[in-house]
């Protein structure tokens, strides 16, 4: 029997104006979940979205209730705050969260789910391949390097937005970021807290609706800002305090 057997489970998707991917993406995670766990709930952070999002969400909340939950930002608080108000609203002692896309498969869960034995804090997934068009590939490979090395992450996607993580591992962690650079500010804190990490290959897909935030100039000038303001706390900071515990 997996250690995970009788753990709960709180598993979120922040979601912007993704209306056309959400049905699939529940449908898929209402066969998954229940299966891992008896002790879930399910949470859908709509971030302002201007689409049909909110009605897609009310229509489905009807149909899982009680066990889907919507949380509505009345605007767009951007990724940093859609992942905010996750953790903040999660319950359950393990947190689940990918992207409301569709670009990632919510049944490769049991991958990581298998993986967190009790002496793990976090199961991050590792793209097996990227499923976008070259250009934002190149960006999101040239992102995971600089970044991984500016800050010294020791896990290889810090941009795969597949993780598993354990409640107590987040205790104590304040986030501030906005934009995607939460994911470096989120998993730099739980490593300079001693969080044990294991990886798991996941596959990535294309986008089948919508267009991706990412390289969209304003959100690649607020993920340079926010990263340019981390520096300091995070990379300068941890150094100095591995110093001196030397």
């Amino acid at each position: 029997m997996p250690p995970t057997q009788h753990l709960s489970l709180s598993v979120f998707f922040p979601a912007y104006n993704d209306a056309e991917s959400l049905p699939e993406l529940l449908r898929r995670t209402f066969e998954v979940v229940p299966a891992l766990t008896s002790d879930y709930e399910v949470i859908v952070i709509n971030d302002g979205s201007t689409d049909t999002t909110a009605d897609v969400l009310a229509e489905l909340a009807a149909r899982y209730a009680p066990r889907l939950k919507v949380v509505t930002h009345a605007a767009n608080q951007g990724y940093g705050g859609a992942l905010k108000t996750g953790f903040a609203t999660c319950a359950k002692e393990l947190i689940f969260y990918t992207d409301g896309d569709g670009q990632y498969d919510v049944r490769e869960l049991p991958e990581l789910w298998n993986k967190m034995q009790p002496d793990i804090d976090v199961v991050n997934g590792y793209k097996l391949n990227r499923g976008d068009g070259w250009m934002r590939a190149v960006i999101g490979n040239m992102y995971n390097w600089v970044v991984r090395h500016l800050f010294k992450i020791r896990i290889r996607d810090v941009d795969c937005d597949f993780r598993l993580i354990r409640r107590t591992a987040m205790r104590g962690i304040q986030l501030h970021s906005y934009s995607g650079s939460i994911c470096i500010e989120l998993v730099k804190k739980m490593q300079n807290a001693s969080a044990r990490f294991e990886e798991v290959g996941v596959h990535h897909y294309p986008r089948a609706h919508g267009r991706s935030q990412f390289v969209r100039l304003p959100s690649l000038v607020a993920t340079l800002y926010q990263l340019l303001r981390l520096y300091p706390a995070l990379a300068i900071n941890s150094a100095q305090n591995a110093r001196e515990k030397q």
